[in-house]
């Protein structure tokens, strides 16, 4: 319930139920593939305050949510009907991506189901490599063996969850293409391949056709490969048998033909596929490391924004697959822990409240990996961050780059990625150039925010460059000014509560209008009371009547108390809730204690913006 009425705004902003084809999530976004993608409102979702950012990249419609988005998946699954069993759109009409769409729609598909545990078990290994580098463990002792099989299950038996997440995205049972993958694990199948690789050892024939043993566990390619050809088959099957023997002839066809041609022809195929592509990459690595770490290091999070990032992650675990290592995933930590040097550097820097804790929460999250918040909520909206964080993970990329750092085990960069790349042999000076590059780049990117990350902006994200005189009284919000006697409340309208104005908002943010106090706060946070350092006392009521609400679409930042600057944020509300259960938002601007002054003088303009000279008092 608690994410309900934002599920409701982002079903209704994404085309309604049935304009859903498929529904996924990853650590922090919403992946919808919708039919017709410009029924979406990409915009008006981005006013919900529950949004951070959408992205329209690779044929998706993709809701940036953060930390939440688990539940917040799950509440739209709720609120739209859908289940894992819900089949999928008739995609006769649905708007085709581009052939780079497509990919990073199939990699982001498979692999987002089980991203968590992903990057869980890669950071477990990183662990166990520090324990044992620092003596804490033996590789011998029982505990290091059952954390090592809780580590390594997934990497090892990487084929049948595959198998599971491809038959889903290829719109065939993911049960078959699971039976696929466990065929590719098999015991037997790695007694063969392991008995194949003694000299002298006697072929293996398929019906008189001769076998190619391979290892298959943690193998990415051949099982996705393999899934295409199996929910294909089972298109047909469905498609041309009897319905009284379709239920269980279509798998029994599937098993029957999909693994033999795996074996023979699919696998072989994929896994010199796969070491063509791991070798290419190393040529290309090989040439100038640094120069590959510099253009990771720079390009990495604007890949992010746009979800391409998918397209490289089968590209890693490919290298740990066939080389035993990835030297990419190190690369793309300094331009992590440059956006999040850059948020720290907004943090300190800011003297709006909402900002600096979005930068404080953003940045933190970022430490672990997470830097959609840090950089739709804080740097990029601010440019120069982002910039600098960029800057700074191509200088930090190029160091590691330069030392020649590798993972061992994947995961996605984060602080735990450190421990992931203690060599095997124990640490040397790969692992301490990757130290170095990742804290160059936070450092560096830390610095220029903090000296020059914030350029002037507007008052309604911050204090800065707003110069309210003595008398004045700035506008708290954007919108259209009314006159106070035109307010639909007699109370205000009177006159009887002070002199003043009113403005119908157009935004959703409360910020102060001048240098001060925050004298009162309502318990239901839809009005506020000021005190000017001039003595100007000030009652921003935000709509009328909302006290009804009991501050539910209300949101404080500041408490009663608080010393606050001119457009420091003070409240942010909900426009869309407050109208839809019918208050108008014609919002009284009050001087409370307007029978001190002689007269209370309104600008002469019929729109205001947050931030401008709005009332001006005139002292006896």
């Amino acid at each position: 319930m608690k994410y309900q009425a934002l599920a409701q705004d982002i079903l209704s902003h994404v085309g309604g139920r049935e304009n859903i084809v498929s529904l996924v999530h990853c650590a922090t976004r919403l992946r919808f593939r919708l039919k017709d993608n410009k029924k979406a409102d990409a915009e008006g979702l981005k006013t919900n305050p529950g949004v951070i950012m959408v992205v329209e990249s690779g044929g998706q419609f993709q809701v940036v949510i953060g930390n939440n988005v688990n539940e917040v998946w799950l509440a739209v699954r709720s609120e739209a009907g859908l289940t894992d069993d819900t089949p999928a759109a008739d995609d006769e009409h649905i708007e085709k991506p581009n052939l780079l769409g497509r990919l990073i729609d199939v990699v982001s598909a498979i692999f987002t189901p089980f991203i968590g545990i992903l990057a869980a078990s890669g950071i477990l290994k990183g662990l166990l490599a520090l324990a044992v580098v620092c003596n804490w463990l033996t590789v011998d002792s029982g505990t290091y063996k059952i954390w090592f099989a809780a580590s390594d299950a997934l990497f090892f038996f990487f084929p049948l969850v595959l198998g599971y997440t491809a038959g889903k995205k290829f719109g065939g049972s993911p049960f078959i293409t699971m039976v696929i993958g466990g065929a590719l694990t098999h015991p037997l199948m790695l007694q063969a391949f392991d008995a194949s690789r003694v000299s002298g050892a006697p072929a293996d024939f398929f019906l008189g056709i001769p076998i190619s043993w391979f290892n298959y566990s943690a193998s990415v390619i051949p099982i996705i490969l393999a899934a295409w050809v199996s929910c294909w088959l089972e298109k047909q099957g469905k498609k041309f048998l009897p319905s009284a023997v379709k239920n269980f002839f279509t798998p029994l066809i599937c098993l029957a033909v999909t693994v033999p041609l795996t074996f023979l022809v699919i696998g072989p195929v994929a896994t010199w596929l796969s070491q063509l592509l791991a070798t290419g990459y190393q040529m290309i690595y090989g040439v100038a490391p640094w120069l590959a770490g510099a253009a990771m290091g720079a390009a990495w999070q604007v890949c992010v924004i746009f979800g391409l990032h998918w397209g490289l992650v089968p590209l890693m675990i490919n290298n740990l697959s066939v080389l035993g290592q990835d030297s990419m995933v190190p690369m793309l930590l300094p331009a992590v822990m440059g956006q999040v040097g850059a948020a720290f550097g907004v943090f300190l820097r800011t003297r709006d409240t909402r900002q600096k804790v979005l930068a404080g929460s953003a940045a933190m999250a970022g430490i672990f990996g997470i830097t959609e918040p840090a950089v739709y909520g804080v740097n990029l909206p601010l440019r120069r961050p982002f910039i600098f964080g960029c800057v700074a993970g191509s200088i930090g990329g190029a160091i590691v780059g330069f030392s020649n750092s590798h993972v061992y085990s994947f995961g996605f960069a984060n602080i735990f990625t450190l421990a992931q790349m203690i060599p095997p042999g124990g640490v040397d000076t790969t692992l301490w150039g990757g130290i170095l590059g990742t804290l160059v780049a936070m450092a560096l990117s830390f610095v220029l925010t903090l000296v020059a990350g914030l350029p002037a902006r507007s008052a309604a994200q911050s204090s800065v460059n707003i110069v309210v005189g003595e008398n004045e009284i700035h506008a708290p919000m954007s919108g259209t000014v009314l006159a106070l006697d035109q307010v639909p409340d007699s109370t205000f309208a009177s006159g009887l509560l002070g002199e003043g104005v009113a403005i119908i908002p157009s935004g959703t943010r409360v910020i102060a209008p001048f240098a001060g106090e925050v004298a009162s706060l309502f318990q239901t946070k839809h009005a506020i009371g000021l005190l000017s350092e001039s003595g100007i006392e000030v009652l921003i009521h935000v709509g009328i009547d909302t006290v009804k609400l009991g501050g539910e679409p209300f949101t404080a930042y500041v408490k009663v108390g608080d010393r606050v600057q001119a457009g420091d944020l003070l409240l942010e509300f909900d426009r869309k809730a407050i109208l839809a259960a019918g208050f108008d938002l014609a919002t009284p601007i009050i001087i409370s204690n307007s029978d001190s002054y002689r007269s209370v003088t309104t600008v002469d303009a019929t729109s205001v913006e947050a931030g401008m000279p709005l009332l001006t008092v005139n002292r006896n």
